[in-house]
C-alpha cells in the first residue's frame, strides 16, 4: 500500500518500506497527462474562489472519469 503526500504540486508516494519517490519519476504517460489536467483545473477553481474541499471533490471525480477515459483502448483506432 502507498501513501500519497500532496505539497503544493509535487507528489510524494511513500511505499510501506518508507523509501520515498516522486510521483512524476514513476508515472505513467496517461497519469502525467492526467495530472498536468488536474494542476490546471485546479489553478482555474481557485481563481473562482472555490474552497479547498470541494476542489478536492470536484477533482477527484475528473481525474477518474479522465484516467477511465485515458485507459480506455477498446474504441480507438491507432495513426500510422
Amino acid at each position: 500500500m502507498s501513501k500519497i503526500i500532496v505539497q503544493d504540486t509535487e507528489i510524494t508516494v511513500s511505499n510501506v518500506n518508507g523509501e520515498d519517490y516522486i510521483f512524476r519519476d514513476y508515472a505513467t504517460i496517461n497519469e502525467l497527462i492526467c495530472l498536468s489536467n488536474m494542476e490546471n483545473i485546479n489553478a482555474v477553481l481557485i481563481n473562482d474562489g472555490m474552497p479547498q474541499g470541494e476542489r478536492l471533490v470536484k477533482l477527484n471525480r475528473i481525474a477518474i472519469q479522465q484516467m477511465q477515459v485515458l485507459e480506455d483502448n477498446s474504441g480507438r483506432r491507432l495513426l500510422k
